[in-house]
């Protein structure tokens, strides 16, 4: 199988990590249906959100594919008056990844990470590897170093 961007650098940083695929045939690949095919728990799949601020900067957060994000918390964890989820069509130009399959890992370019504060408990977390279809399970804190994100409450 073809490494994705995200996959080549934790190689790159010799960060462990384990690859998992999932069939997309059937159209499912809203993060909840993603959890139930690997046979994860909904708490440990993470998905990848990006959002603009009134500045103009982008920001990521990575929340429970379960839970919705409250932009009222991610401005505050931004220091922003407001953030709106960036557009669908604006996705790919901003991340170089495509929607259900955007990483947190390997965007086009850094930008300010947040991780809801509920993965600190947790030692494991799966993210998008990249590509629909495919998932990375990675410590906690090795994708937290690797973002540089900050734990904080983001979730309704």
């Amino acid at each position: 199988m073809k490494k994705t961007n995200a996959m080549r650098l934790l190689d790159k940083e010799r960060v462990d990590y384990q690859m998992i695929s999932y069939e997309t045939n059937d159209g499912k690949i809203d993060g909840v249906s993603v959890a139930a095919k690997i046979g994860k728990d909904a708490e440990t799949v993470y998905k990848t959100l990006v959002a603009q601020g009134a500045k103009n900067a982008y920001y990521v957060f990575l929340i429970p594919v379960a839970q919705e994000l409250d932009l009222k918390k991610a401005a505050k964890a931004c220091q922003e008056k407001k953030v709106e989820m960036l557009a669908v069509k604006d996705l790919l130009g901003v991340t170089g990844y495509v929607r259900g399959g955007c990483s947190p890992i390997a965007m086009k370019k850094r930008f300010p990470t947040f991780i809801d504060s509920n993965a600190q408990r947790l030692p494991s977390l799966i993210v998008s590897a990249g590509r629909i279809g495919l998932q990375l399970e990675l410590q906690t804190n090795d994708l937290q170093q690797l973002t540089v994100a900050a734990f904080i409450e983001l979730t309704k």
